[in-house]
């Protein structure tokens, strides 16, 4: 065996003065040895749950967001004959319904030029949402095997959820400029730009709900039930099945104003600004009145909403393993 080795390690030297009483002075391995030999390890490589940078973080992880983004479009319609064409065939449905009610049953048609153009501009706006939004909502109990073996941003599972229903969501669109192309629309820089901005309304709302609620519902599983009432009353609480005029002449001016504060209302009015008013001969009759500062405050709406579901995320984060 020889002798001893003239460095030992940490773990060597720590025993060595356990054995000797731990006085600071027994043996040549003093407590500030030690306290140095404890301050040298590297550290850097590890990370505390709830102690990153959040949203930031999935900056530094596109690959492992890419694989989850696979991962969902990939399994989303495994073992169906339709396949993708379910992405077609839903929001048609969804489409023919509304219009049966609203259009023909309570004549909207003719009192809203191109109606069918200014329901389905709303309709995906608002299907991108509650698909976004509630798959966010889900995307951590859904992933509870990840969650609770290996340590990753798990703000990676949220917005790889919001990800996907936006690829989800490029079908629909497809649907509506073949609608609106074949009564005459043209694009504009101003109808593009419309489309843009309502689309990051639309994403930013569901990215600050889905980590708010995401976050709750690993804990309380009630979190889920408020989330249905919220997609259910989203088509609603916004002028998709109805014009902002009758809204406007139907309710006092303080309470028009807080229904204006619907960032979803913001968004559905820039589809339709982008969409269907380029089809029409009188949008202004229709659309809201002062769009350009609703677009303001809609989009610190969804910034503070973000601010509140990171903060209220990283909060619960650190015990998603043992709530799961």
């Amino acid at each position: 065996m020889g002798g001893a080795p003239e460095s030992l390690s940490w773990n060597g030297k720590l025993s060595r003065l356990v054995c000797r009483g731990a006085s600071e002075q027994s043996g040549p391995f003093s407590l500030s040895e030690i306290s140095h030999h404890m301050t040298s390890v590297d550290l850097t490589g590890f990370q505390t749950p709830g102690r990153g940078r959040g949203v930031l973080d999935v900056f530094n992880h596109g690959y492992l967001l890419r694989l989850l983004i696979r991962k969902g479009t990939a399994t989303r319609y495994r073992n169906s004959v339709l396949g993708w064409t379910w992405s077609y065939v839903k929001p048609a449905a969804q489409f023919f319904i509304y219009y049966f009610v609203m259009g023909v049953v309570l004549q909207f048609h003719r009192d809203v030029e191109n109606f069918a153009i200014y329901l389905f501009a709303g309709v995906v706006a608002i299907n991108l949402f509650n698909e976004a939004f509630g798959n966010a909502t889900h995307s951590i109990v859904d992933n509870r095997a990840l969650v609770r073996k290996i340590y990753l941003p798990r703000e990676l599972f949220p917005i790889s959820t919001i990800i996907i229903a936006l690829i989800h969501f490029l079908p629909q669109v497809a649907i509506l400029l073949l609608a609106c192309i074949l009564v005459g629309w043209t694009p504009t820089f101003l109808s593009l730009g419309a489309f843009v901005i309502g689309l990051v309304i639309v994403l930013m709302m569901s990215l600050g709900l889905g980590l708010l609620f995401g976050a709750l519902n690993v804990r309380y599983r009630d979190a889920q039930n408020f989330v249905e009432i919220i997609r259910m009353l989203s088509t609603w609480a916004s002028p998709v099945l109805y014009t902002i005029a009758m809204v406007q002449a139907t309710l006092p001016e303080w309470a028009f104003r807080i229904y204006m504060l619907n960032p979803l209302t913001t968004a559905v009015e820039l589809f339709h600004y982008a969409f269907w008013a380029p089809t029409t001969t009188t949008p202004t009759d229709t659309l809201a009145p002062s769009i350009v500062g609703d677009v303001f405050l809609s989009l610190g709406i969804c910034a503070v909403l973000i601010v509140i579901g990171q903060i209220v995320f990283r909060r619960f984060e650190r015990s998603f393993a043992q709530d799961l």
